[in-house]
């Protein structure tokens, strides 16, 4: 048999891989990789458990069972003013990464362009090479990561097919203002360009300010693709349980791919979701509950050399080490896990030049005594 040619040559070990074997292997606090250490509310595991027991294991809709996307189209008119089929519009996916694919598989053909933004979860570009597209990568601007719209005006072509916009962002918890967001719906709207947005940290945003979802924008909407995660929003990433929404038109060549690559997700845990969601305080309350342990740690860190970067949304915090160490950032994160015993992540490893500019990220979803255990091991920098 001769040796199989991979359809993702380049691809290897993540660092989100690499890092938290070194924390287990040094015994270090993993602020590396995006999840939290704390249990979800006993209330949501109570629904779960009572579908499971009322006989709800079998085979549910394709497209999620119906009780849980009459929930997801009722919040997101309630907070973002648009209003979506649930029979048409709203699809429940096996996660947000898995709605992501799906949704490139279902629009990028051979030779397409699908332009994203670095730096960018990494996902989205081996989900396009195997589509059989184009990856065009025009940077957010260095230093602030914000969008630079004559960037990606200048990286539009007649073969540019889609673009990914992920707001609140991971890595850099920066967070797209109404007005940006209006200048991607100028920008969009003279061609046939989908949007796909994803918007898994949508109920982390800071300091009073809005999601600015691409629902609130009609020239957005009709052509986005908007993916969310119940992991994110309900502590339960294990369960790999979100959802997207969009256009009927769009919504039916997504269903198309979606029941060929997965069919469809848990059904206790739909059903346990959506009893959960009659009550909207445990998403409207999120960003306190996130907002209270990023000042916690932000206060920590501002008594290192560290330079902190905004942390707007999301459940992160960059920081510059340029005053702490002349170590590359990844060659830093490996020192500051054996040596300090905490984990972080690079942020070159979100950029697929690994552009290296001296920042590092951590994530703050942790226990207080996790984030205060991090805290002393970093108070000598």
């Amino acid at each position: 048999m001769k040796p199989l040619q991979s359809r993702l040559p380049a691809v290897g070990t993540t660092i989100f891989t690499v890092m938290s074997a070194l924390a287990t292997q040094h015994q270090a606090v993993n602020l590396g990789q995006g999840f939290p250490d704390f249990a979800c509310d006993p209330a949501l595991l109570d629904h779960v458990t009572q579908a499971m027991r009322s006989g709800q294991n079998q085979y549910p809709p394709m497209a999620g069972v119906p009780v849980l996307r009459e929930a997801v189209a009722a919040k997101i008119e309630s907070l973002y003013m648009r209003r979506y089929s649930a029979a048409d519009e709203i699809t429940i996916t096996a996660g947000a990464t898995q709605a992501i694919i799906t949704v490139v598989l279902a629009i990028v053909h051979p030779g397409d362009e699908v332009i994203v933004l670095e730096p960018c979860y990494d996902s989205y570009v081996p989900n396009i090479e195997l589509a059989g597209g184009k990856t065009i990568r025009v940077p957010l601007t260095p230093g602030t990561f914000r969008p630079d719209f004559d960037a990606i005006a200048a990286a539009i072509t007649p073969r540019t097919c889609a673009i990914i916009v992920n707001s609140p962002h991971n890595p850099s918890a920066t967070v797209w203002s109404h007005t940006e967001m209006l200048a991607l719906q100028a920008l969009l709207t003279p061609t046939d360009i989908v949007l796909i947005s994803d918007e898994v940290y949508e109920h982390m945003v800071f300091d009073g300010a809005l999601h600015a979802s691409a629902a609130r924008y009609p020239g957005l909407a009709e052509r986005a693709f908007i993916v969310s995660s119940f992991g994110k929003t309900y502590h339960v990433t294990g369960w790999k349980v979100g959802y997207v929404a969009a256009p009927a038109a769009l919504m039916t060549e997504f269903r198309k791919v979606h029941q060929f690559n997965v069919f469809t997700v848990n059904t206790p845990m739909q059903h346990g979701i959506a009893h959960y969601m009659t009550d909207p305080a445990p998403y409207l309350d999120l960003p306190a509950f996130y907002q209270r342990k990023r000042d916690l740690f932000r206060t920590g860190l501002a008594h290192t050399r560290f330079k902190l970067l905004p942390s707007q949304g999301s459940y992160f915090q960059c920081v510059d080490i340029s005053a702490v160490s002349d170590l590359g950032e990844a060659e830093f994160c490996q020192w500051l896990t054996r040596e300090k015993g905490v984990a972080a992540i690079p942020l070159s490893a979100f950029y697929g030049n690994g552009f290296d500019q001296k920042v590092v990220r951590f994530c703050f979803a942790k226990q207080d005594q996790t984030l205060a255990a991090a805290l002393q091991r970093l108070k000598s920098l």
